[in-house]
């Protein structure tokens, strides 16, 4: 019975923050059923060559608490990562996203070798080994509810000799993850690819990617568009985006910006904000995340990490700031806009593939997979699960510094608590559960995830611990192997209990 103590786990912090799904073309939130716009910035402090380091940008909770608090400033709901290193712990830089209602766009890849496609060599790059550690990454962040999407390619297909070889096995590794992750996530999460800034191929590819032969597995769930076209004072119709919603305009699936923001002129005034979250583009575009939010030697920061790891804010964070903040109605209206188009219960099957698609060679049959047994049994890689929070984890040692360097903006960041549900007087427990989600990305049947409130307005669903994603903490020290079975044991314990006291408050 001493094992039975943990798991009154109904204390402190109970927060929701509701996993995000695919319905036709839009990111639908699965509680609230209300369309979901990413209003984000790309992070990658140190740039690529942070991949190197012992750590990355999740796994450091001082640094995630600091950045997060500017997150929260400019009104921020997603951020994107290129890469994470599997092998290190990110519960508790998850757990205070998750805190601060903001979601995860997760690359699988990195430039590590056999974590990335060659893209003139792919069938030289697309191996076991390489999938096992894309899995991992995978497999990791599935647990976690702010887990929005994860990409599975980057602007691979970026120019005449990547166009006629690595278009298959783009398409092979949508599969793969898609795969992966029906066999071993509790909930299904969308997978897609970031375009790169290429009229040539951008278009293109989407109908390749977006098609499927035999399997809607085979199609992506969501187009990233990486577009630097609106730069300065031009309009909606000057840069050219006008252009972009026509030519997505019959996408069947979400397309939005995973990287923008022109920087030829300075500072950036970010002027094409007013268009991407207003009837100009909502109607096909879900939002987008500026480029980016650390400034590296390409010159697209909003901020400074000095080395002292303080941060000093740059003229585009205000900008940037200011253009998020008069965004506050847009919300409102697009989303009443979208709603008619939502309505449908499961998503349409993919257009079929053709024989030809411009200035890309494809091919309807795609590389079969080479670790499909890693698909059947798992990897072997620890789940993430959210952690507690204590008060002094919400804030960071750092100072953030105003533009001219001296100013103090912020003298002890902290995390604004924002999920919902708040059932104690601290955070000194930091539980999250999941609200009932219906799954709607591909031909899955609807099946609730969570049995919430779903038994007491459905009386005849049919209860299935399996598909409940809230993971517990335990106090019980063990040795891994130990500890992992008294982890499962204490989560079926859980369910069982969850779905009692449910059943009786009902």
């Amino acid at each position: 019975m001493l094992f039975l103590i943990p798991l009154i786990y109904i204390s402190g912090i109970a927060a929701s923050i509701h996993p995000i799904t695919v319905v036709g073309k839009s990111f639908i939130d699965t509680v609230t059923q209300q369309p979901f716009f990413i209003k984000g910035v790309d992070y990658q402090p140190g740039g690529s060559s942070a991949a190197l380091q012992p750590y990355d940008p999740l796994s450091d909770p001082l640094v995630c608490a600091r950045d997060i608090a500017l997150f929260q400033k400019m009104k921020l709901n997603t951020i994107r990562v290129y890469d994470v290193d599997s092998s290190l712990n990110h519960d508790a830089c998850m757990t205070m996203l998750a805190a601060a209602g903001i979601y995860l766009v997760l690359d699988v890849n990195s430039p590590l070798q056999n974590h990335h496609l060659n893209r003139y060599e792919p069938w030289s790059t697309y191996t076991k080994e390489y999938l096992n550690n894309i899995f991992q990454v995978v497999h990791q962040f599935s647990t976690y509810n702010n887990t929005l999407a994860f990409f599975a390619g980057n602007e691979i297909v970026n120019d005449v000799l990547s166009a006629s070889k690595s278009p298959a096995y783009v398409k092979a590794v949508v599969r793969d993850i898609k795969q992966y992750i029906r066999s071993n996530s509790p909930r299904l999460i969308p997978v897609g690819y970031s375009a790169a800034d290429d009229l040539n191929y951008r278009v293109p590819l989407t109908r390749y990617l977006e098609c499927a032969t035999k399997d809607s597995i085979e199609a992506i769930d969501f187009y990233g568009v990486n577009s630097y076209q609106w730069c300065g004072e031009q309009t909606f119709y000057t840069s050219g985006y006008s252009a972009l919603v026509d030519a997505y305009t019959s996408f069947s699936r979400p397309v939005f910006f995973s990287e923008y923001g022109c920087n030829t002129v300075q500072p950036r005034k970010f002027g094409e904000m007013k268009s991407l979250y207003s009837e100009d583009m909502n109607r096909v575009f879900s939002g987008g995340l500026i480029y980016e939010f650390t400034q590296e030697p390409n010159n697209y920061g909003l901020v400074r990490v000095l080395p002292n790891k303080n941060v000093q804010l740059l003229p585009d964070f205000h900008q940037a700031k200011r253009q998020f903040a008069s965004l506050a109605d847009a919300k409102a209206s697009s989303g009443a806009k979208r709603s008619s188009r939502t309505k449908a219960k499961v998503n349409p099957s993919p257009p079929k593939c053709e024989d030809l698609y411009a200035n890309i060679h494809t091919t309807k049959i795609l590389p079969p997979c080479p670790a499909l047994d890693l698909i059947h049994r798992g990897v072997k890689s620890k789940q993430g699960t959210y952690t507690r929070l204590t008060d002094a984890m919400l804030k960071s040692p750092y100072k953030i510094l105003d533009v001219d360097g001296k100013l103090v903006y912020l003298e002890a960041p902290k995390i604004d608590i924002k999920t919902s549900s708040l059932t104690g007087s601290d955070h000194q427990s930091g539980m999250y559960k999941q609200e009932a989600v219906v799954e709607r990305i591909g031909d899955e049947p609807e099946t609730p995830d969570y049995v919430d409130s779903s038994l007491r307005e459905n009386p005849s669903y049919e209860f299935d611990p399996s598909k409940i994603t809230y993971t517990g903490q335990t106090s019980v020290e063990e040795e891994p192997e130990q500890q992992n079975l008294l982890d499962a044991f204490l989560q079926k314990i859980n369910w069982i209990l969850a779905y009692l006291f449910d059943a009786d408050s009902g």
